[in-house]
């Protein structure tokens, strides 16, 4: 059933025609009443198909017999023509010629009765052949035939590929019998389609009239039947849908059975499988449901198994959260109860997005972009979608938040297609002098309270703007990436408390805790110190000297009493950190090995029973590797040593990042949009105006966009999921009607 629908499919392909999604009212089918009736609809359609390419074949056979009869006809009629001017020509100089030569007369006379009638042969052959044709005809008959060839301006339909090609119609003129077999033969092995011809006038008119007719009448048949063939598949169109469903889910029913056992006395079929915890009542009912439905005398009998296999990894998701959750299985499916990054994804992976896209200008015309596709999801959720808009589409709410943190962001940053606004309040500085000459400008004063909300409109544009953002977001990135490495950390000791894993809490959790806050929590604690003091000490020399000099004096570095011996003490605790992580794990993991396995040396007596000789071979002894888990412990040390490192570096890609956002913001509008401006043009203005917004779309809404995005995938994928995720899970799929996919089968 199944292939005679993918055929249907494939006649509505050539009918131009797509299956109905109209809700029409089709009465129910059951499964036998639609085999008889796709099985009543194939024959139709194959034996129309059958017809229709039989009159087809005719046809196109008539049309090049028409070629044929107009082309040598015109041959034979040149001839005719040739030959009739030679006889006139011939009887006059017999008229002419005098009484003392009857010798030659005698011979010319016995030389015309001495002619031969020659045969012919007709027919068309395909262009690129024709040379071919020739040179074979030629070398088969010593040279003692006569071909003459006519090109057809337009390709003809071949009867047999059905295929246009260009053609030549062909006339071989030959003598005997045995000449006639070898062109015969030599047409046959080059695929020429050869047509009976006459040299009599009067039936090569009357030829051309039937022809000519037959041409007619098929074509009318033809028609018709091409009518009624799109009208049964215009029908078949509105039902397809229908049809297609049923046998679908009927197929996947047969798919689940077969994957179905009996039980050892063969009266009924067993099933194992997973289902959620919460549908456990759902699925009971349903049973039930289905006993009083089918009349059973038997009811079906449900119970939950214990298994050692770990269960599949299903979260519960809606069309907001769907996309977050894919953007975290796409890095790896949960193993089964682990922590959920996914939860945490729906903030922080925008809010890392709009750190390095912040512009609430940018951010409103993602936001209206979007708002687009959410209000038009239920027309576009039933279209086929191109590549790129169909990913747009199914993100359509990971980038909804985007664009709204990106509003925030922009606030922040008060960049308005990098232009500042007061939104909040008058700046806080202002110059020394009211006439804000040149010479005064240098060093403002602050003349009111701090700006309320985020940056100070005045630092736009001038000479300190660069080196105060720069220090700004730089050390900003520093304090979200310890913090989000932090969390991962923190989610890592929850994974251990839930399966109770007391080894990881103790020497994996606790020892990474200490040295990523011992060089980097300690860090950021002196970025917000020296943001709230003031100070002008110097943090990138008080990180270096504390493993270089560390029992140097700070001097003018120094933000609190007691700073050199708190760093001395963090110090220590983060070299103590990293043996804590390598040496204990693996001598603990190999005596809980042991014992959990003690007493396994002993072999139980010898024993009848299957089951106890099956548990005994399922509770075999597992070898444990000492070495294979110390390399592995070794490895993992120092890629979380090197990691913090590197990871702390790697989080100031949001700086880099929104600095390239907001300079390229700057240099579209000043030297694009401004200059535009200066001009007094109003020609140049409207040129830059059109300059502007393409470049702000194409480079700044489109390839920022996506660069963002993949930074802030790599930033979740990398720095943050590997403190704590494993996602060496599979994925629950459970048994859906609605899962089923069109391409399914």
């Amino acid at each position: 059933m199944a292939r005679k629908l993918r055929f249907f499919k494939d006649q509505m392909f050539k009918a131009g025609l797509t299956q109905s999604t109209k809700s029409t009212h089709v009465s129910e089918i059951s499964l036998d009443e639609l085999e008889v009736k796709l099985g009543e609809q194939e024959l139709e359609l194959i034996e129309m198909n059958a017809n229709s390419e039989k009159l087809q074949r005719a046809h196109n056979e008539l049309l090049e017999y028409k070629l044929v009869l107009k082309k040598a006809g015109e041959v034979f009629n040149s001839a005719q023509r040739s030959a009739t001017a030679q006889q006139r020509e011939h009887e006059h100089r017999r008229v002419e010629r005098s009484l003392d030569s009857p010798l030659l007369l005698e011979q010319e006379i016995t030389d015309l009765s001495k002619q031969v009638k020659l045969g012919y042969v007709s027919g068309l052959i395909q262009r690129d052949k024709s040379m071919a044709f020739e040179r074979i005809l030629f070398r088969a008959t010593r040279g003692n035939v006569f071909l003459k060839q006519y090109s057809i301006e337009q390709p003809v339909i071949d009867p047999v590929s059905e295929q246009k090609v260009e053609k030549n119609v062909f006339i071989v003129f030959h003598s005997g019998e045995r000449a006639k077999s070898k062109v015969l033969k030599i047409c046959d092995a080059f695929g020429a389609n050869r047509y009976p011809f006459t040299d009599d006038i009067g039936k090569q008119q009357q030829m051309v009239t039937e022809v000519t007719g037959k041409l007619s009448e098929l074509k009318t048949t033809i028609d018709v039947g091409k009518h009624h063939w799109r009208h049964v598949v215009h029908a078949i169109s509105h039902q397809y849908e229908q049809w297609n469903n049923l046998v679908k889910k009927e197929k996947s029913i047969y798919y689940t059975l077969n994957m179905l056992c009996f039980d050892v006395t063969k009266k009924c079929l067993v099933a194992e499988g997973w289902c959620p915890v919460f549908a456990t009542s759902q699925i009971q009912k349903a049973l039930t449901k289905a006993t009083v439905d089918s009349n059973s005398q038997i009811g079906a009998i449900f119970e939950i198994l214990t298994s050692k296999e770990s269960p599949p990894t299903y979260f519960r998701t809606n069309k907001f959260t769907n996309s977050f959750q894919e953007i975290v299985n796409a890095y790896g499916v949960a193993k089964y109860q682990e922590a959920n990054p996914g939860v945490y994804t729906v903030v922080t992976f925008p809010f890392l997005f709009a750190v390095m896209f912040g512009d609430w200008g940018h951010g409103i015309c993602l936001f209206l972009a979007t708002m687009y596709l959410i209000l038009r999801e239920k027309t576009y959720s039933s279209q086929k979608l191109g590549d790129i808009m169909e990913m747009a589409f199914g993100g359509r709410y990971v980038i909804i938040m985007m664009s709204i943190f990106s509003i925030y962001t922009g606030f922040i940053y008060n960049e308005f297609f990098s232009v500042p606004y007061e939104l909040f309040g008058q700046s806080a500085y202002a110059c020394r002098d009211p006439s804000c000459r040149d010479a005064t400008t240098i060093g403002l004063i602050k003349v009111r309270e701090t700006y309320p909300f985020g940056v100070d409109p005045i630092w736009h544009g001038t000479r300190s703007e660069l080196p105060f953002l720069n220090s700004l977001k730089m050390k900003m990135s520093i304090l979200l990436g310890v913090a989000q490495m932090n969390l991962g950390i923190i989610l890592s000791y929850f994974n251990a408390k839930f399966f109770r894993n007391d080894i990881d809490t103790w020497y994996q959790f606790v020892p990474q805790m200490i040295f990523l806050n011992s060089l980097f929590g300690y860090l950021s604690v002196l970025i917000i110190l020296k943001w709230c003091t003031g100070s002008q000490a110097d943090l990138y020399h008080i990180m270096i000297y504390m493993f270089l000099s560390p029992m140097d004096d700070l001097e003018d570095n120094e933000l609190f009493i007691g700073q050199k011996y708190l760093q001395l003490l963090l110090l220590f605790m983060a070299l103590v950190a990293v043996p804590w992580m390598l040496i204990p794990k693996p001598f603990l993991l190999k005596k809980q090995h042991e014992e959990r396995h003690r007493g396994g040396a002993y072999q139980p007596l010898h024993s009848y029973d299957e089951n106890l000789e099956q548990e005994r071979n399922n509770g075999r002894r597992e070898e444990f590797e000492f070495s294979e888990v110390l390399v592995h412990q070794l490895i993992h040390t120092i890629e979380f040593v090197l990691g913090s490192v590197s990871n702390t570096a790697s989080y100031l890609r949001l700086w880099a990042l929104s600095l390239a956002h907001s300079e390229l913001s700057s240099v579209f509008y000043e030297k694009v949009l401004v200059l535009s401006w200066v001009y007094n043009s109003v020609t140049i203005f409207i040129i830059g105006i059109i300059v502007f917004i393409f470049a702000t779309v194409g480079v700044l809404l489109v390839m920022e966009t996506l660069s963002a995005f993949l930074h802030a995938l790599r930033l979740h994928w990398v720095e943050f999921q590997n403190k704590f995720y494993q996602g060496d899970g599979y994925k629950f799929y459970p048994f859906s009607f609605a899962l089923i996919s069109d391409n399914e089968e």
